[in-house]
């Protein structure tokens, strides 16, 4: 994990992405905006978005028209992208191409964003995770769909795991609770006991770590960026910290041109 200046916004970068000059990657945080302090990549209005797409195109070097985003509905839906004539996608919570030079990207604030590559097939892929795209495992299902639409091999793949709500802020419910139980074969490393009945403490990265080896993906080729969105308000939104309306990072990775 590295932090750096990419023109004028503050971002973040895997380490085990850093090797491979074929790809661009970054993850945004609140530092650097200067068209609001809630940045926003989709909306109902494009107005709501249009101008942190512009900012984030000026960091990247790049056209706004080259970033393509879900609207996340914490569903385990996948879309192939393969033009950025639609650069905005419903009812989608991630997001894999082969297309040079179109960034797939996803847009959090405490949910987990997880970036993936194949070295061999130049394939990316983009994913929200939060509690529900966790426990119907999206980050598997995504895999699966790289390995069936484009014949990569998981043991190729190199995946990094983004900011995100860490175990000691995240209290579930009983729902969620029991939901983990009944997907996840380690729920007991996953769950830490609350004071409240009924409920616990939920560690996202373990479980989406699960996720990805159980994908097949070998843990060398695993990099958790280890920040809580929620303890760093300095650097991060946090939809449990602020409220819902609070503003979102986005994560994005690219095939080169």
């Amino acid at each position: 994990m590295r932090k750096m200046i990419q023109g004028r916004l503050s971002v973040f970068k895997f380490e085990n992405f850093k090797k491979y000059k074929d790809i661009a990657h970054f993850i945004t945080t609140k530092e650097g905006w200067v068209s609001g302090s809630k940045s926003r990549f989709t909306g109902d209005q494009k107005e709501e978005y249009a101008e942190f797409r512009k900012e984030l195109a000026i960091s990247c070097e790049t056209n706004a028209k080259q970033f393509v985003f879900p609207r996340q509905t914490h569903s385990d839906h996948i879309a192939v992208v393969t033009s950025a004539d639609e650069n905005t996608i419903a009812d989608t919570d991630a997001l894999i191409s082969n297309e040079p030079g179109l960034f797939v990207c996803v847009q959090t604030a405490d949910c987990v964003p997880i970036l993936l590559y194949d070295p061999q097939k130049k394939v990316v892929a983009a994913i929200h995770a939060g509690w529900k795209g966790t426990v119907s495992k999206i980050i598997l299902k995504t895999v699966q769909k790289m390995a069936g639409q484009f014949g990569c091999q998981p043991s190729d793949i190199v995946a990094g795991i983004g900011p995100s709500i860490h175990i000691h802020a995240y209290e579930v419910g009983p729902e969620v609770v029991e939901m983990v139980q009944n997907n996840f074969g380690n729920s007991p490393a996953l769950l830490k006991p609350s004071l409240n009945s009924g409920k616990a403490y939920f560690d996202l990265w373990e479980a989406n770590r699960t996720v990805l080896a159980e994908s097949g993906i070998a843990d060398e080729n695993i990099e958790i960026m280890g920040l809580c969105s929620f303890e760093h308000s300095g650097l991060f939104y946090s939809a449990r910290r602020d409220g819902a309306d609070t503003g979102r990072m986005v994560s994005g990775i690219r095939i080169n041109n």
